[in-house]
């Protein structure tokens, strides 16, 4: 048996997103303040019919292409933006994919390090039942109330993974490095729609966790800084993993290389924060993007939660990794979307919000928006109707 990893990996995005050149002129700011002082170009925006069950069934339905479903026995599913206080999202989601009935399915919380917790649980349950398949999926919707200064920090997405013991793009090594404290940085009770943040102590409990993660790491006997190729880091906006790139480099006595970063951030920029799938759009970026040939190179990569909960591992790309690459699908899904004007956008933030939440019990019908297969059609009795085709 093998060292486990990720066999296959995509991601979707909603088809509108804001240019937050828009939202800076309608702030009378300039628009550097987002483009190199949070270090965003877009935010990704979905429509009334999208949600993380249509956006984690997209991102799956690339990565399950050719795949025999019937050695997936186990679906994780990763975020923060559920959609029922009990029933997991991923139930949907595995019914929309058509996997077999002989299938576990679990939704996963903690703040934005859930996607990690997932990919863990599944290498650990690969290595114990040879040949089974998992598939991760890490799906959310960052949002924030209007005006406020996380508003141009928004987005949404959804990353997939297929978990086996013998993975084409990456193994995912034993050693982890851990960091768990009870904080309140950002938060988001059950009765708000929109979450608490504190913007300062957050970004301060990031870098302390990671250094923390880093050095229980060390202690462990993990690779040293050099070793490492190339890092991903959890992105609620790219600038932040430019700081902690920073951060560890001083930890590690190494001078600050921003080449060993930057191929990560190039899609998180055109997306925004998608918080569980947020690391995992870099880990995208950063294959997908970087010219080298990565093959039997190891990356660093950094989970954060707020809350807190932190981990820093190790991957190494596995040799022939670009032949399982979507490189062509994934440019083509980020350059085929549709501008928002500010007007579109702030109609649409309070379609979603407020129309898909009914509590009366009333029949709801969902406009068309959604480009991709899946769709939320209508909320009915309380209960959320999905469609394909």
């Amino acid at each position: 048996m093998g060292q486990p990893g990720i066999d296959a990996l995509s991601f979707y995005v909603p088809q509108h997103y804001l240019p937050l050149s828009v939202l800076a002129a309608e702030q009378g700011i300039e628009p550097a303040k987002f483009s190199h002082g949070i270090g965003q170009d877009k935010l990704a925006m979905p429509g009334p019919d999208e949600d993380i069950v249509t956006l984690g069934a997209e991102a799956a339905r690339k990565v399950l292409k050719g795949e025999d479903l019937s050695a997936i026995d186990t679906l994780l599913f990763a975020t923060e933006s559920g959609i029922d206080q009990s029933k997991a999202a991923g139930v949907f989601v595995h019914r929309l994919l058509g996997l077999p009935s002989t299938c576990r399915v679990v939704e996963l919380k903690q703040a934005c390090y859930s996607g990690t917790a997932a990919l863990q649980l599944a290498c650990g349950h690969v290595m114990r039942r040879s040949g089974r398949k998992v598939l991760v999926i890490a799906a959310d919707i960052a949002r924030y109330d209007l005006d406020s200064p996380a508003e141009a920090t928004q987005g949404a997405g959804a990353v997939a993974m297929l978990v086996s013991d013998t993975p084409r793009l990456m193994q995912i090594e034993p050693i982890s490095g851990l960091h768990s404290e009870d904080i309140m940085d950002f938060w988001r009770p059950n009765y708000r729609s929109t979450p608490l943040v504190d913007g300062k102590y957050s970004t301060e409990k990031y870098l302390e966790t990671l250094t923390g993660a880093w050095r229980d790491y060390q202690a462990q006997g993990g690779h040293s800084f050099q070793e490492f190729a190339h890092f991903c880091y959890h992105l609620p906006f790219t600038r932040m993993g430019a700081k902690a790139h920073a951060h560890l480099s001083e930890l590690a006595g190494a001078d600050y290389d921003p080449a060993r970063i930057n191929a990560g951030l190039i899609y998180n920029r055109a997306v925004g924060n998608c918080y569980a799938a947020a690391l995992y759009l870099s880990l995208a970026s950063m294959l997908d993007n970087t010219a080298e040939d990565l093959s039997g190179q190891t990356l660093g990569l950094f989970s954060y939660g707020s809350g807190a909960v932190a981990e820093f591992f190790a991957a190494k790309v596995q040799p022939g990794y670009e032949a399982y690459l979507h490189r062509a699908h994934h440019a083509g899904l980020l350059a085929n979307r549709t501008a928002l004007s500010f007007d579109a956008y702030r109609t649409m933030w309070h379609r979603m919000w407020q129309g898909t939440d009914p509590q009366d019990g009333g029949h709801y019908q969902m406009p068309q928006i959604a480009k991709g297969q899946f769709r939320l059609t209508a909320i009915d009795g309380h209960k959320r109707c999905y469609a394909a085709g």
